[in-house]
């Protein structure tokens, strides 16, 4: 259960939300001395919502519904200026007498245009605004143009037990290639919680990778009305972190192949003279990125020139075997040409070729690391334990080894803060780390959300997103980023679509950039409720940890209230919140 606010009195909530969404909420009383009396109130403005006295209830089930992206040319002009009247008027309205970050759209267009035109149809409010809301001094972040900011990582020290959050993590179901809505769904969640209930809630996100972006996929910001703004700047570089992920990582892989072209091609002691040159005194000295090398090898003299020739031959060599270098090279886009390439060929360096290739950059152990630390100095740590590949002893070799973690630690610096921006209707998002769940954790980073819960409040709401389906990003938040943080979920939002339940109930495959087949445009209850095994096992796998689950359906014009149903009549019985 996701607690959320206490009332004296049954409502049904219809709350129109961010995305053309419709956020269904249903909340009930708990008194000590009253049972509940069920009361039901179809359509409650949100002012209602504002004057009641409340202090605890229940978010038991959102359903999200979204319509058509058909718009003409003369209606992009007509929602510009309708959302930029709307942006502008909110924004006035929002400085002059709202304590907390949100302001509620109103003139909502429908149909909903598309992605790109409902974003930059919108005015966003200066993030400095969006920051001084937050309560965040000038002293814990840095600006990057108008409309992000650097957070310091700093701030996540300052979460409490007695301080912190609600906390929620948004998974899904086994996807389709189209994805099924978990991003829009949390940016909708949060926009409902924050510009509509005036409840202090922010999202965490992942940032996305320029590989998806230029694909067929696309980018990753949300969608419709519950976007993440500029979208523009957030799919495209944001603050850099992916370069300075990209550069770390292939400092590393040239770091590898130097350390092998010498060793190869020099005795013990010139190694031993380039790893430790005489300063003027004629004194050589262990540098500090070297000490974790000589405590794993057993090496305790602090004077390199009282070693013996064993010792130096011990520490100066590293023997990497050229076949089981498991470092790779990185560039954020889809270049299948890279992907196994042949590296040594030009004459200097001396016929030493080999095979090798490029990952694409959100792939990289560093970006796994990045998500996974909780402080600089973690992360430090963290990056001398990552394995570049096996001696030909079979011992691992590790970056501690190369003596490059600190070079790699001093290119990460400002890529360890999170980035705030904001949504569609002005309430925080932090996006940081980005990597995926099929080969890392697939979350983002345990800063970001720890900054999150910290900056929110014991009364306020984390909406943290988990990648590709719970099966996955869900149970890897659970046993790594949990464990790694001590955090706790109160609930698990799961996001799923008719379209995916078809998929899993023996509908056709689906493939991006090719029309959804027949079967998929209409009604067709048997599949979907075939499909719902799929549902059932998130839920039961979900709970299996503890955490209270609700479903989210993330519905489409061809779906049916039959479908629907059947969704909920299987929610049911696994064992999600009850739905009235």
């Amino acid at each position: 259960e996701l607690i959320l606010t206490q009332t004296r009195r049954h409502l049904l909530l219809s709350l129109r939300g961010s995305c053309g969404l419709y956020i269904y909420i249903y909340i009930y009383t708990r008194t000590h001395t009253q049972q509940q009396q069920p009361a039901r109130v179809p359509l409650l403005p949100f002012s209602v919502v504002r004057r009641m006295s409340a202090q605890q209830a229940v978010f038991k089930i959102a359903k999200i519904s979204s319509y058509p992206k058909s718009f003409s040319s003369s209606s992009t002009r007509r929602v510009s200026g309708v959302l930029r009247r709307s942006f502008s008027s909110v924004t006035t309205k929002a400085t002059a007498s709202m304590s907390l970050p949100g302001k509620k759209l109103e003139n909502i267009v429908k149909p909903v245009p598309s992605d790109i035109e409902v974003a930059q149809a919108a005015t966003p409010l200066r993030i400095s605004h969006v920051l001084e809301q937050c309560k965040i001094s000038m002293e814990e972040y840095e600006p990057y143009g108008h409309y992000k900011a650097k957070i310091s990582d700093k701030i996540s020290k300052k979460m409490t037990e007695e301080n912190k959050g609600h906390y929620v993590v948004v998974a899904g179901i086994t996807p389709t290639p189209l994805g099924e809505g978990k991003s829009t769904t949390t940016i909708g969640l949060v926009q409902a919680l924050g510009a509509h209930l005036e409840k202090f809630a922010v999202a965490c996100i992942r940032q996305p990778s320029m590989g998806p972006t230029f694909g067929i996929k696309g980018g990753a910001a949300g969608g419709g009305y519950s976007q993440v703004i500029p979208m523009e700047e957030m799919n495209m570089h944001l603050t850099g972190d992916i370069h300075a992920i990209g550069i770390a990582t292939n400092l590393i892989a040239a770091a590898v192949d130097t350390r092998m072209f010498h060793e190869n091609t020099q005795s013990d002691e010139a190694l031993f003279k380039r790893l430790f040159p005489p300063n003027k005194k004629g004194e050589r000295k262990i540098a500090r990125n070297m000490t974790r090398r000589l405590k794993r090898l057993g090496i305790e003299k602090t004077n390199p020139d009282e070693w013996s020739e064993k010792e130096r031959s011990k520490f100066v060599r590293l023997d990497l075997d050229a076949d089981k270098v498991t470092w790779r090279r990185v560039v954020d886009m889809n270049d299948r040409f890279l992907r196994q390439i042949t590296i040594g060929e030009s004459p200097t360096e001396k016929g030493q070729m080999r095979q090798t290739g490029f990952d694409i950059t959100v792939a990289s152990e560093v970006m796994a690391v990045l998500a996974m630390c909780t402080s600089l100095e973690d992360m430090d740590e963290r990056f001398g334990k990552m394995i570049v590949g096996t001696s030909k002893s079979g011992e691992a070799v590790n970056c501690d080894d190369l003596g490059v973690t600190g070079a790699v630690t001093a290119l990460m610096l400002e890529a360890i803060k999170p980035t705030m921006m904001q949504t569609l209707e002005g309430t925080p998002v932090l996006i940081h780390a980005g990597p995926f769940a099929n080969i890392a954790t697939g979350n983002s980073s345990v800063i970001a959300d720890k900054i999150a819960l910290s900056m929110v409040g014991k009364d306020g709401f984390v909406v943290t997103e988990a990648g590709f389906g719970a099966d996955i990003g869900l149970e890897k938040f659970v046993n790594l980023k949990c464990r790694s943080s001590g955090l706790k979920p109160n609930c698990a939002v799961i996001v799923a679509t008719v379209r995916a339940l078809k998929c899993h109930g023996g509908g056709p495959a689906v493939q991006a950039g090719k029309p959804l087949d027949f079967a998929y445009l209409e009604e067709n209850v048997n599949m979907v409720k075939d499909g719902c095994s799929n549902l059932t096992r998130h839920i039961e796998n979900t709970r299996s940890f503890g955490i209270p689950v609700v479903i989210a359906i993330n519905a489409f014009p061809t779906d049916t209230p039959a479908e629907h149903e059947a969704i909920r009549q299987a929610a049911l019985a696994a064992g999600a919140a009850a739905v009235e």
